[in-house]
């Protein structure tokens, strides 16, 4: 069957209220405008002909009830199917404490959204003849209530099962962590691997195995098309920072049988009580960098002395803001050879990240 379809994916929407909003003065979210920035969204989706809306999760600013409901209700009153899984913000507890919810509480707000099963937390569906999605939940609790990102052997079987009886089908996957690295050593690195699947090998393993191309994902909050061995990991930036993107996919399948997917990213720039969105927010993240430029600086396998970090990091103000835009290209001359060559290989080697064209037949 030729398969021609159209999608959205918007990420890390970070929903929150305005009596839940945090007080964090060095976060890097603007959750504030993330209703009006959804609503945005919205608004241009309605004019689009889809059959379905990915959310790859972090729907809620961390995980509060009266987010969760306000969203579940909202996504309720769209003409299109809408999809979610849960990202490390909406289930922030093993255990709900009454205000934020817990792990095993996301299906219940969610059975519009894919979750039938209340009692799993992740699922499969058929989208269209010859289409079938896999939400898959990546969020886990070590034996220390530590939150992970991890698929645990129970959730793999009945991945094993479903991948088996979806020969035939395209499959797409989403999962909130990386499973194909985004940035140069991201699961090795201390500050890249808490975004990446503790076992996304395993993973990429089976679903190459079954022949699955498309995986979107997550979490990261920037803009970035990873390839491996044919499969690509889709990341998408958040909604709440910086360039505040989504995106629309459209799916085809020509007269020869062969398949293509077609991406096209937009930016939110303006919202009412930030009119020069994108300028203040590329700010506010490049005020924020210092601390974390360090982090970069000192860590491996740069491991520079705090005295030479700090010379460098004000030139970094706005490295995270360009990679978070998709497509960067760096170069330093100004930094010794080894830091400049490092920075370097942060660059795109081409430019796939906001507008692409994916082939996806053998």
């Amino acid at each position: 069957m030729a398969l021609n379809f159209r999608f959205a994916i918007a990420s890390d929407l970070h929903v929150a209220l305005p009596h839940t909003i945090w007080d964090h003065p060095n976060r890097f979210h603007l959750v504030e405008v993330g209703i009006p920035a959804l609503e945005q969204v919205l608004e241009h989706l309605a004019t689009l002909d889809l059959d379905f809306l990915l959310l790859p999760g972090d729907l809620t600013q961390h995980g509060e009830r009266d987010n969760h409901a306000w969203l579940s209700d909202r996504l309720a009153q769209l003409p299109y199917p809408v999809y979610v899984i849960p990202g490390n913000h909406d289930v922030p507890l093993a255990q709900t404490d009454g205000h934020l919810i817990g792990l095993s509480d996301f299906p219940a707000y969610y059975p519009h959204c894919g979750y039938t099963d209340r009692d799993r937390l992740y699922y499969t569906r058929e989208l269209l003849p010859g289409l079938r999605l896999i939400g898959l939940n990546s969020n886990w609790f070590d034996e220390t209530r530590t939150q992970i990102g991890y698929l645990d052997e129970k959730q793999l079987h009945w991945l094993r099962e479903v991948l088996a009886a979806s020969r035939g089908e395209l499959v797409l996957v989403t999962i909130h962590h990386n499973v194909i690295e985004h940035l140069p050593g991201q699961s090795t690195n201390a500050l890249g691997r808490r975004y990446m699947l503790g076992n996304a090998p395993e993973l990429l393993a089976l679903l190459h195995a079954a022949g699955v191309k498309l995986i979107f994902t997550g979490h990261l909050h920037v803009q970035d098309i990873a390839e491996w061995r044919g499969m690509y990991d889709i990341t998408t930036g958040s909604l709440v920072s910086y360039p505040h993107p989504y995106r629309t996919l459209n799916f085809r399948t020509d007269d020869r049988g062969r398949q293509w997917l077609e991406i096209e990213s937009h930016r939110i720039t303006s919202v009412p009580d930030f009119p020069e969105l994108a300028t203040t927010s590329k700010e506010w993240m490049g005020d924020r960098s210092f601390p974390f430029m360090m982090r970069l600086l000192t860590g491996p396998p740069l491991c520079l002395l705090e005295a030479e970090a700090k010379r460098w990091a004000p030139s970094l103000r706005y490295f995270w803001a360009d990679i978070a835009d998709g497509d960067p290209k760096f170069d330093f001359p100004e930094f010794p050879p080894a830091v400049r060559r490092y920075f370097r290989g942060f660059s795109a080697s081409k430019a796939i990240d906001n507008r692409a064209i994916l082939p996806l037949s053998n």
